[in-house]
């Protein structure tokens, strides 16, 4: 698909056809595109542990469900996604390799002294000290990470929904490092619903939450730009589409759900 029409395309898909295994190419192409995202200082903030569902047993499944997370037990993959904290460790050496290979140049002020006198002691190292502070940061630079892989997952057909979980005894069961801060789930799997998932979801007018210039100064959508973006597939047909509410029934008698 086109990048416009992959965007247009995502849904938080939430009902899966458990039964049908992903293969693991694609959840190593969603993982490559969230390790080729943009990042601080150069640093893989985003951790991830890549889970079949069939290899957690009944009690675990049931204990990291959050009341609103029960489609997790429908999703074959689970990628469990953290913030690293300690991905700061190390930033001297990675900064200056961008430095070496030309991503930071002389012309914008960087150098390896700049990197040791400048941006370690000033920057880096209050970051990595600062727990609080670094984890809006560091937590941002995953969110990135993550946003890729799910585009990727669309690509590749399949269905993606990040979801809470009780991180606990995915910690326990999964040996997972005290210093990750859990994050989401990333569900994975081939849709059981259909891949509109009842239409786009709503969404704030831009004037309402983007500004041009200074807040308070809305910034206007161009009509002719957003009916190209119609054309492309970026905005799809919005929800409620008129079948929604039989889809979901259907769906629910098929998993034994409530309706």
């Amino acid at each position: 698909m086109e990048f416009k029409e992959v965007v247009g395309r995502r849904r938080s898909i939430r009902y899966f056809q458990s039964w049908r295994p992903v293969e693991r190419e694609k959840i190593q192409t969603m993982l490559e595109a969230a390790r080729q995202a943009s990042c601080a200082v150069n640093a893989t903030f985003m951790k991830a542990i890549v889970v079949e569902r069939d290899k957690l047993d009944q009690g675990t499944l049931d204990a990291l469900k959050t009341p609103v997370s029960g489609q997790i037990e429908l999703a074959p993959i689970h990628i469990y996604t953290y913030a690293d904290t300690k991905a700061f460790h190390g930033a001297q050496g990675r900064l200056k390799k961008l430095v070496d290979v030309g991503a930071l140049n002389a012309s914008l002020g960087w150098s390896h002294k700049f990197v040791d006198e400048f941006v370690w002691p000033n920057i880096l190292k209050p970051l990595a000290e600062n727990l609080p502070q670094s984890i809006a940061l560091v937590a941002g630079d995953v969110g990135v990470s993550v946003c890729q892989a799910m585009l990727a997952g669309v690509d590749e057909g399949l269905g993606v929904c990040l979801t809470a979980f009780v991180p606990e005894p995915v910690k326990k069961v999964l040996n997972v490092p005290d210093h990750w801060v859990p994050l989401w789930c990333l569900l994975v799997g081939y849709p059981a619903e259909s891949w509109e998932a009842g239409g786009q979801r709503p969404r704030p007018p831009m004037e309402e939450i983007y500004f041009e210039g200074k807040y308070g100064t809305p910034f206007k959508p161009d009509p002719k730009v957003t009916e190209d973006l119609k054309a492309k597939k970026l905005l799809t047909t919005p929800a409620p589409l008129p079948w929604r509410k039989a889809e979901v029934k259907a769906l629910a008698q098929m998993f034994g759900l409530p309706e």
